[in-house]
């Protein structure tokens, strides 16, 4: 290993879209966000020390044995998250990077690429979701988020976010836009002035300055280059460099692995492919990641799910590989299933409750039949119950996972045969500290999920198990929120006394239902009483619906809440104790 001359940014960035720079398989997936390529750009400018790279020389007899991907330009979170595969010419070499892969990919983003993250609270598969966003350099004004703590104001921003107003100063200039600047001198001054830039103009033009100095003059980029061809020492060396930083963590490496290690399929477009198959196809919106995947692979592989390094055999790697078909149709049958009981990226609190799913559905050698047939709605109902009790249950897919998957493994594996074994599960949960049984306290603060919770809906449809949930459904206050003001409530002839009463309750199970997407929105903000009267004309359809809806012999009057209410709080703590298998002291 000898030390190389250092280079510009310039410089290593030029040789990347020559593509005499690659990274190999061993290399994990962009992870840095937009904070992290801000903060590394401003070091930069600072002229701050980054730390040094570590390059691979690959020989052509060696590289033809690897696979290499080229670096990420355009990241956007869902469309195009990875980096594409990258083809060495037979008879050539490379050169790989084994440490630094993120820093250069940030800057590759940074000055010729674009960021599309998605936006916080909206949808995976909205189109206005993952805005483009390129970064830029704001030429007069200091930075404003001190917990940055940046010396330059850099921000990720859609053109339009950057463009000026009319007659005011065209101030954000797009950072890859240096790269186009003939000299730090003259044409700078031109910038600035078609900027219309002229308060604080020095300032403006030391920022600029810098920006320049740090990308095509300044030489921070130190690398030590390994020569070795020693595919396991390689590896050990690039183990022991990646202990910093974002964490390499051990599905990454086994996804890396793994992706030189089978033969026919390439592991790391596999586990890709699958990951959003299963989060965005047919509908569905989950947020399951490519740890999940791989968990799933080596629990229907029947290995060791833990992700130590030990594990990463090619012994190993060759059964989740002989496999993989079985496990991406046992996945895909999951996500639908989890789809078909209503649960979606906002409602399912435990993305690894898919794993056993996906190893029981593999198990019974289940096909897309399975998913709607009569025969096995018995079957699939306990599996629904069980799903959900798991995820109404605090801390049963927390700590202790591996040890979890692998006894629930063992119990299906040994109960293959007439149905989901909900039971022996349970005792073997029981054993392992993951008891499903519910004790009073629990059944008390259960009662006090409020709307838009994250075990809300889990626990409303284990109390009201009869709704189809593969249809949309929605989160409903019987009692409408829309009609608790305090106004309104005083309006309404709501005693004073009783209005914070009235506030502090609305929001809790008690005053909450399951109702179909349609029915929601044509109830807006309906009371109960005159609601229904008009959703089920005939009598027998109105008292089902009570009745079902522990609604039956209630007053729905907003004037008569409170009592309400507490009635049916007592009749929906009686319905969970039956449910969930309580027996409170």
């Amino acid at each position: 290993m000898s030390f190389q001359t250092p280079r510009s940014i310039e410089e290593m960035l030029t040789a990347i879209h020559k593509r005499e720079y690659l990274m190999p398989a061993i290399q994990r997936e962009f992870v840095w966000d937009a904070d992290q390529i801000t903060k590394l750009v401003d070091s930069l400018m600072r002229g701050y020390p980054v730390g040094s790279f570590l390059l691979w020389d690959v020989k052509p007899e060696t590289a033809q044995s690897y696979t290499f991907y080229e670096f990420l330009t355009n990241y956007h979170e869902r469309d195009h998250p990875y980096a594409d595969k990258a083809t060495v010419p037979a008879g050539s070499g490379t050169t790989a990077v084994l440490d630094g892969q993120q820093r250069l990919t940030s800057l590759n983003i940074a000055l010729y690429g674009s960021l599309s993250e998605k936006k916080k609270y909206a949808w995976w598969n909205s189109a206005n979701a993952f805005p483009t966003k390129r970064l830029y350099l704001n030429l007069v004004d200091e930075p404003d988020d001190e917990e940055l703590g940046t010396k330059y104001d850099l921000r990720f921003l859609t053109d339009q976010e950057a463009a000026a107003e009319d007659g005011d100063a065209d101030k954000w200039f797009r950072v890859g836009a240096v790269l186009d600047l003939p000299d730090s001198g003259p044409n700078m001054q031109k910038e600035l002035t078609k900027r219309r830039i002229t308060a604080g103009l020095d300032d403006a033009f030391q920022r600029l300055y810098d920006l320049y100095q740090a990308v095509r003059v300044l030489k921070p980029m130190n690398y030590f280059l390994v020569t070795d061809q020693d595919a396991d020492k390689v590896l050990e060396i690039f183990v022991r460099v990646n202990s910093g930083g974002t964490t390499l963590s051990y599905s990454d490496l086994l996804l890396s692995m793994a992706t030189n290690q089978w033969q026919d399929l390439d592991a790391r477009e596999e586990v890709r492919s699958l990951v959003s198959e299963i989060n965005s196809n047919a509908g569905r919106q989950f947020s399951f990641s490519k740890d999940v995947v791989l968990k799933t692979a080596l629990t229907i592989a029947d290995v060791d799910v833990r992700f130590k390094v030990t594990n990463f055999t090619h012994t190993n790697m060759a059964k989740v590989e002989a496999a993989w078909p079985q496990i991406r149709g046992a996945l895909l049958r999951a996500a639908t299933l989890l789809q078909q009981f209503g649960y979606n990226e906002r409602n399912l609190t435990a993305n690894s409750v898919i794993i056993p799913v996906a190893h029981y559905l593999h198990l019974r050698d289940a096909g897309d039949s399975y998913l709607d047939s009569s025969a096995d709605a018995a079957d699939r109902l306990a599996l629904q119950r069980w799903v959900t009790r798991s995820l109404v249950k605090r801390g049963i897919w927390g700590s202790g996972l591996d040890t979890l998957l692998t006894r629930i493994r063992d119990v299906l594996q040994d109960n293959s045969e007439g149905g989901f074994p909900a039971a022996a599960i349970e005792d073997a949960m029981a054993v392992a500290g993951k008891s499903l049984t519910f004790e009073s306290a629990e059944i008390d603060e259960l009662l006090n999920l409020k709307y838009g919770g994250q075990r809300t809906f889990s626990v409303l449809s284990v109390l009201y198990p009869g709704l189809d949930l593969s249809k949309k459904f929605h989160e409903d206050h019987i009692f409408p929120k829309s009609r608790f003001t305090k106004k309104k409530l005083l309006n309404a002839g709501i005693p004073i006394e009783k209005v914070d009463d009235y506030l502090e309750v609305v929001n809790l199970l008690p005053n909450l239902q399951l109702l179909a997407g349609t029915a929601n929105i044509e109830k807006q903000d309906s009371l109960p009483a005159v609601w229904i009267e008009s959703a089920f004309p005939s009598e027998d359809k109105r008292s089902t619906y009570l009745s079902d809806n522990d609604l039956d012999g209630l007053s729905l009057d907003l004037g008569e809440f409170l009592s309400f209410f507490e009635e049916r709080k007592r009749r929906v703590r009686e319905r969970l104790i039956t449910v969930l298998g309580t027996n409170p002291s």
